[in-house]
């Protein structure tokens, strides 16, 4: 079963991702940048999803971070901000996709599927 690291500091946002992903794929949550980079150094993780707006550090300094070290791990931002610029900004960091909050089901288990599959 692939593994996803679930970035994300709401608890709310978290429960439904959690809903989303538990019938295919094993996931873990990182609470907040700094956490998600830690984690993606230790654990074996087949995609990210990456909140951007989180304390301590970022989505988009924990991506840049992330891929620094990491350049195939596919990273999809999760963002309540759907303008143009920031899936720019997105980009920029190092993001593979973007999906914009609230994510439906639909849609997030497609792009996850783009990335790594069943």
């Amino acid at each position: 079963m692939k593994k996803i690291l679930v970035a994300e500091d709401n608890d709310s946002n978290f429960i439904l991702m959690s809903y989303i992903l538990k019938k295919f794929y094993q996931f873990e949550r990182a609470k907040n940048g700094q956490e998600a980079v830690e984690m993606a150094d230790k654990g074996q993780f087949d995609i990210v999803l990456m909140d951007i707006k989180m304390p301590i550090m970022n989505g988009l300094e924990a991506t840049k971070a992330i891929k620094a070290k990491h350049p195939d791990l596919p990273i999809v931002a999760l963002t309540a901000n759907a303008f143009d610029s920031d899936r720019q900004l997105a980009e920029e960091a190092g993001c593979d996709d973007f999906l914009s909050k609230p994510v439906s089901s639909e849609a997030c288990i497609e792009t996850i599927k783009r990335f790594v599959g069943e």
